[in-house]
């Protein structure tokens, strides 16, 4: 039975001593379950800091990005040996973010993902349409060409490494969530997906997670669905209290 995987992105949100606060309220009030992984994932800045402070709890830390490269001259970049250095365990790759913003391609996507796993880091592999792709009837083409470019060139093995979260575009920071049939019916295709391009066991034992304005509210039709394994949370884990919730949510 897959383990459910609930994740925070603070995205570029808390200082360092607004995030140990954070942290510190969290450490506070998460139940404590074996049948769900929480993660968050802070600013770079605060990573140092945040790192010891989840010493000891069952919090696993994770990073918002990385750079393809173990060093060299790409100035503000971060490699992935900084990372594991300051006790990282997951990195987001192929953020819509990163994509919309930063431009990052599907090329640039799959080099950062190969280089997560020669760091031992897992990646948190982030696809996803655009309202004007999922209205044009492009859903699982969109999808279908992100999954194949960026784990192109994988084995079976690496590919079962890590999670999927799929973020609808047009969800994220909007308000708007999937309804969980409509949710169900994408992650369904992502795991016949993975079962054609890998094998039954990569695809029985991959978690692939929902994310798009997660809320205490949507999470439990989220979690009632076959193929959602968790969620990858924005807004509502800058505060400690809907965080929690939606944990306790995926633990009823």
């Amino acid at each position: 039975m897959r383990r459910l995987w609930i994740g925070g992105n603070w995205k570029m949100h808390k200082t360092i001593g607004e995030a140990l606060a954070l942290v510190q309220s969290l450490k506070d009030g998460l139940p404590h379950s074996e049948a769900v992984e929480v993660v968050i994932a802070p600013p770079f800045t605060a990573l140092p800091a945040v790192g010891p402070a989840l010493r000891g709890t069952s919090i696993q830390l994770a990073a918002q990005n990385l750079h393809w490269a173990d060093q060299g001259a790409y100035t503000g970049e971060i490699s992935p040996g900084m990372l594991t250095e300051v006790g990282c365990r997951y990195v987001l790759i192929g953020h819509s973010e990163r994509r919309h913003w930063f431009k990052e391609t599907d090329s640039i996507i799959n080099q950062k993902m190969q280089a997560s796993l020669r760091a031992g880091l897992q990646p948190v592999f982030c696809i996803g349409e655009t309202l004007e792709e999922r209205e044009a009837g492009r859903v699982e083409a969109v999808l279908s060409r992100q999954i194949r470019e960026g784990l192109q060139g994988f084995s079976a093995e690496q590919a079962a490494s890590g999670v999927i979260a799929y973020e609808p575009v047009w969800a994220i920071g909007t308000g708007k969530t999937a309804t969980p049939e409509m949710a169900q019916s994408v992650h369904s295709f992502i795991r016949g997906l993975l079962a054609d391009l890998f094998d039954k066991r990569v695809a029985s034992d991959k978690r692939i997670v929902y994310g798009g304005s997660v809320t205490p509210e949507t999470t439990r039709g989220l979690l009632d669905q076959a193929d959602i394994d968790g969620g990858l949370v924005g807004g509502a884990s800058l505060k400690a209290e809907p965080f929690i919730a939606i944990i306790q949510e995926s633990i009823k």
